[in-house]
């Protein structure tokens, strides 16, 4: 058994992203300081891939209201990225830094590496503001993820962030009650 990643701390790296027409650098550093989703998928110019880029591509509005910036990581090329970004209407939608991960220390330190293939699984990671990894979420590649999912998701963390001593119940939604754990509710839910 392998120790969780909830709770542990942003590895270091740099890579290469294609963002907004250009080649950028991205480090650890610029995921410093405010809610991050680095959002893994397997591989450019697939299948299941482009419908979950693409909605994530449709909530990126919500998410940066949300103070949440978002990137994409595949072991493909950042030139790769461009390309596939110029050649597909889905992708074209992209505002989000995509990150080419070709070496794989990325997708390895978040523990998404398959090894064999060379590729990531579709893993989903929301980091705190302090670095540490507060969602992880990983599927097998036949199994696409919902973005509508993960920004709620991402309001309860956000949530459970700022009220100390409340937690969220499940399918929570903002509006609606949370819970205060006590001894007074052992047994009453």
């Amino acid at each position: 058994m392998t120790q969780s990643i909830i709770n542990s701390k942003l590895l270091p790296f740099k890579a290469t992203a294609y963002s907004k027409g250009d080649f950028i650098e991205v480090t650890e550093a610029d995921l410093a300081d405010k809610w991050s989703v680095v959002f893994f998928y397997p591989a450019d110019f697939t299948f299941v891939c482009p419908t979950e880029l693409g909605d994530m591509a449709d909530h990126y509005a919500q998410l940066q209201e949300m103070g949440v910036e978002v990137y994409s990581v595949s072991t493909d090329t950042h030139f790769t990225h461009k390309a596939w970004h110029d050649s597909s209407d889905t992708i074209g939608k992209i505002q989000y830094p995509m990150i080419g991960d070709p070496t794989g220390k990325i997708t390895r330190n978040f523990g998404v590496m398959i090894e064999e293939d060379g590729l990531a699984l579709r893993g989903t990671f929301v980091i705190n503001p302090e670095g540490e990894i507060k969602i992880a979420e990983v599927h097998d590649l036949g199994i696409g993820r919902s973005a509508k999912e993960l920004v709620r998701k991402i309001q309860a963390a956000q949530y459970v962030a700022a009220h100390d001593g409340e937690v969220c119940p499940a399918a929570w939604e903002p509006g609606l009650e949370t819970l205060a754990p006590s001894l007074d509710l052992v047994g009453k839910i």
